[in-house]
């Protein structure tokens, strides 16, 4: 099967915006193809605000995350393979969802759990 972590973060994005919320997401900034400022990275982990005033072009697909985005006056095409997507949340309240890193970035090889845990972030 193909990974879920796609489908739910697309579903999770939508909830938050419908409830006049600021979605942010928590990217791996370790893996193979990932491309973000690293000037904002700390720890491996990018968090980044992608509210349709802070950044154009967001789109979740099934194999990637990617968007245009604005740091220090600078404009920056950022790119993740969807295993580097490691949460997604309510600016305002916390709720979201958060994601078990994946090493390679992809899906899982067959036989083996999906890496997607429910839990809250706060």
């Amino acid at each position: 099967m193909t990974s879920n972590r796609p489908y739910l973060a697309r579903a999770l994005f939508d909830w938050i915006v419908d409830n006049n919320c600021t979605p942010y997401i928590v990217l791996s900034a370790e893996l193979p193809g990932v491309e973000v400022p690293l000037d904002y990275v700390e720890d491996g982990k990018i968090v980044l605000n992608v509210s349709a005033t802070a950044v154009r072009d967001f789109h979740i697909a099934n194999d990637t995350v990617s968007f245009d985005g604005r740091f220090a006056g600078r404009s920056h095409r950022i790119r993740s393979p969807i295993g580097g997507l490691l949460a997604i949340y309510a600016k305002e309240t916390g709720q979201g969802m958060a994601f078990e890193e994946e090493s390679d970035g992809g899906s899982p090889r067959p036989g083996e759990p999906s890496g997607v845990h429910l839990k809250v972030v706060k």
